[in-house]
């Protein structure tokens, strides 16, 4: 019989926990703009009642940004031309500073409540399940909702809010239920707040990856071939590679190893790995195939693992750092897909790292930092650091034991102070097997967009029985860490096109350089121009339709080309281009050779 496998667990690791007293201020503020948020959406629900009686409410949140209500309309027609009636209306009620009072009722009270309202019931039918009591807040003596709150204490405690823009909802996100009304709005504690947030709204709308991905002919998601599974058109596919090439590179320079893995495997090898107790409702059902069940993988990690345990591994061999650019599919809800960043079919920069436990610390350090230079060469270098946990009062959706998950967490926290990075720590947030770094970054215009993360993971070596043999010939286990630097690709060029409002940096544009010929006489010239060019690696478009040269300029900034080189007389004699730059203009004509060697020096830059 073998030597059972431990872990050997690295002495003299240092405990850092952050600071527990701005956390508790950040979630206080949080906390506090959320009841404020979901007091907004009551009055709005409260308004939407007094000009519109017979409409049903079905429910109302407060959100990351803002809230939302979503009602059945019956027979009318609301749409954004009404949101000033609607915000006049909510501002009388604000004004009459309105109490809410938090009441428990029984069920059977609160159905005679909301006898008319088949939503209600609908909630009231899971509290009944629960054997629990009906919560219901009044608004002074005017209104009245089933919410289990949070609110502020009246309704003149809110300042500034606005309703934003409406649209259809599925009951419960599900498109086989009814679909309903749903009105967004917004609630800041100060105008100069809400101010800037719409400001800041107002760039997203002009920068939103769906608009400029179809302007410059990147990606289309079509109806017929599936919701939430992008089609990659010829320039975004450029695109698409240079990422993929670029962190791959990168990766390789750190000692990774490329791996692919099917799209598919066997149900037995998801319930070992715990996703199918665990992850189902993320994943696809399981399809027969010659008496034995298939299941579409929602992650690379399973495959990884059989990897590693496909021959026997000595200390010698570790860290073991496998990666793979692996598509995934996972279910979400048809109204929860948007554009790339939310899709239901992507592929990860997934890897995974074996390592002996005394390696762990500097493994989790050099992670950090790549992700840090990926993201710096992106234009990514405001990054915000989040570390997710188990939460405390619902282990049972998590694999391991409590020392494995504390050891776990412990490490992470160690790296991050190392680092001297600051962090959040945010329980109920970890993934099953583990607890996570996950890396936002700030985006142009000040955005929080979530991309990274980096797990560390005791229970699937265990579950999997893989092993290494130590330098005294006993068998030991080693760590696993999964981590996606990128994320997925579709989310992260979601996120780089508005970054970058489609005006990508030189080594990222799918077309470089344009050579515009003014008429067919300098034609010849042009392909001698874009020859020169093309055999340094550039992506070089010759322009030579019959066309104006101002309208293959105009297209050119468009189209947001990096270089426009325009062709005459004057060049074709000196030997020369006329260079506009995107952004600055007409900067006058150049030497080909010292352009040559100028847009080299800034693509290998990355500048």
């Amino acid at each position: 019989m073998r030597p059972k496998a431990r872990f050997l667990i690295k002495t003299g690791i240092i405990i850092i926990i952050t600071n527990r007293k701005n956390m508790a201020e950040n979630n206080k503020e949080k906390n506090g703009l959320r009841a404020l948020r979901h007091s907004a959406e009551h009055v709005l629900t409260q308004a939407m009642l007094k000009l519109y009686p017979d409409i049903k409410m079905a429910m109302g949140p407060a959100i990351e940004t803002g809230f939302y209500f979503d009602f059945d309309p019956g027979e009318h027609k609301i749409n954004e031309n009404d949101f000033p009636k609607i915000e006049a209306e909510m501002q009388k009620i604000i004004d009459t500073d309105l109490s809410f009072i938090k009441e428990k009722i029984e069920v059977a009270e609160a159905r005679k409540l909301f006898s008319d309202n088949e939503y209600k019931q609908e909630w009231l039918d899971g509290i009944e399940d629960k054997k629990e009591k009906a919560i219901i807040y009044r608004t002074g003596d005017q209104f009245v909702d089933l919410c289990a709150g949070p609110h502020i204490k009246s309704t003149g405690e809110i300042k500034a809010f606005k309703l934003l823009s409406i649209a259809g909802a599925y009951w419960h996100g599900d498109e086989k239920n009814k679909m309903l009304t749903r009105i967004y709005g917004t609630a800041f504690q100060s105008q100069k707040d809400l101010g800037e947030y719409l400001e800041q709204c107002e760039q997203a709308e002009k920068r939103d990856h769906r608009k400029i991905g179809k302007e410059l002919e990147l990606f289309a998601i079509e109806e017929e071939f599936g919701k939430g599974l992008p089609l990659w058109l010829p320039k975004g596919a450029i695109l698409r590679k240079l990422i993929m090439d670029f962190a791959l590179e990168s990766y390789f320079a750190k000692g990774y190893q490329l791996v692919s893995t099917p799209h598919v495997a066997r149900l037995d090898l998801w319930k070992r790995s715990g996703h199918w107790n665990f992850y189902r409702d993320s994943m696809y059902p399981s399809m027969e195939i010659e008496n034995d069940q298939f299941v579409i993988k929602p992650m690379n990690c399973p495959g990884h693992v059989k990897i590693y345990n496909f021959k026997p591994r000595s200390y010698r061999d570790l860290p073991i750092k496998l990666t793979e650019m692996g598509t995934v599919y996972r279910f979400e809800k048809s109204g929860e897909l948007s554009g790339l960043t939310r899709v239901r079919g992507f592929t990860q920069d997934d890897a995974h790292i074996f390592c002996a436990p005394e390696q762990l610390q500097d493994v989790l350090l050099e992670t950090i930092d790549l992700t840090r230079y990926i993201f710096k060469i992106f234009g990514f270098e405001n990054l915000k650091i989040m570390l997710s946990v188990r939460g405390p009062n619902n282990k049972e959706k998590y694999l391991g034991s409590d020392y494995t998950w504390e050891l776990a967490e412990k490490v992470l926290e160690q790296a991050l102070k190392i680092k001297g990075l600051e962090f959040t720590r945010y329980e109920g947030e970890a993934a099953f097997y583990g607890p996570k770094i996950d890396v936002l970054v700030k985006d142009a215009i000040g955005r929080d967009q979530q991309l990274s993360t980096i797990q560390v993971d005791f229970n699937f070596p265990e579950k999997f029985d893989m092993t290494y043999v130590d330098s005294n010939g006993k068998e030991q286990r080693p760590i696993m860490i999964h981590r996606a630097l990128l994320g997925s690709l579709e989310r992260f060029i979601g996120v780089l096109i508005e970054h970058y409002a489609g005006a990508f940096p030189l080594w990222l544009s799918p077309e470089q350089i344009w050579v515009l010929p003014i008429s067919s006489t300098h034609q010849k010239y042009a392909q001698k121009v874009a020859q020169a060019l093309k055999e340094r690696d550039f992506r070089i478009i010759v322009k030579d339709e019959n066309e104006t040269i101002g309208k293959k300029i105009r297209q050119g900034e468009l189209d947001k080309i990096p270089y426009l080189l325009v062709i005459g007389d004057k060049e074709i004699k000196n030997e020369s281009v006329a260079v506009r730059k995107r952004g600055q203009g007409d900067i006058g004509a150049v030497k080909l050779d010292e352009f040559v060697t100028k847009v080299e020096k800034e693509k290998k830059e990355k500048i």
